[in-house]
């Protein structure tokens, strides 16, 4: 059988637990979130693999690259990422891929990115199992009222990074040369 590396990483955001197959990151997710067993045997069944607390380069460059993150230094992901679902999931986590930082868009906006309006409920459910956290960057998504919904880390973290990214897009957009 094969083998997902992982590795248990504590952050200002919560703990995390990163996942990685053949090179790729896999998963960048909360580790005591509430669909953590479901997430998990999503991957090891769509690998065919099993976990094993192992580091490797890209969980090192998946750590370096989320504390700049973090500490407001980054802006984008260079990590190359391996995506476990479904055609649909996959789909909506492309677009998701596609929300500027510092910006949000609501599950119908998304919807509508994928050709799909009436899937609204359906992206808001893919947005919900998405197993790489922060970089796919399901965080970014409002409810149409405007509000904050769901998030695997909690609305508290949610908030956080939406204001990590406000306040680093505006710093950005102010500085004159």
């Amino acid at each position: 059988m094969c083998e997902i590396n992982i590795q248990y990483h504590k952050t200002k955001i919560g703990e995390l637990i990163l996942g990685s197959y053949k090179n790729k990151l896999c998963m960048l997710d909360y580790r005591y979130r509430k669909m953590r067993t479901t997430v998990n045997k999503r991957i090891k069944n769509g690998l065919n693999a099993e976990f094993i607390e192992q580091d490797n380069a890209v969980l090192q460059t998946t750590r370096q690259q989320l504390r700049e993150y973090l500490c407001g230094e980054r802006k984008q992901f260079d990590i190359p990422l391996l995506m476990i679902g479904t055609d649909f999931q996959k789909q909506v986590w492309r677009a998701l891929l596609e929300i500027d930082y510092g910006k949000v868009a609501t599950y119908l906006d998304l919807a509508k990115k994928i050709d799909n309006a009436k899937a609204v409920r359906a992206v808001a459910s893919a947005n919900g199992a998405n197993s790489i956290g922060v970089i796919i960057p399901c965080h970014r998504i409002i409810g149409s009222n405007g509000k904050l919904v769901g998030f695997a880390g909690g609305l508290h973290v949610k908030k956080k990074l939406l204001n990590l990214e406000k306040e680093n897009s505006i710093l950005s957009n102010t500085i004159q040369f």
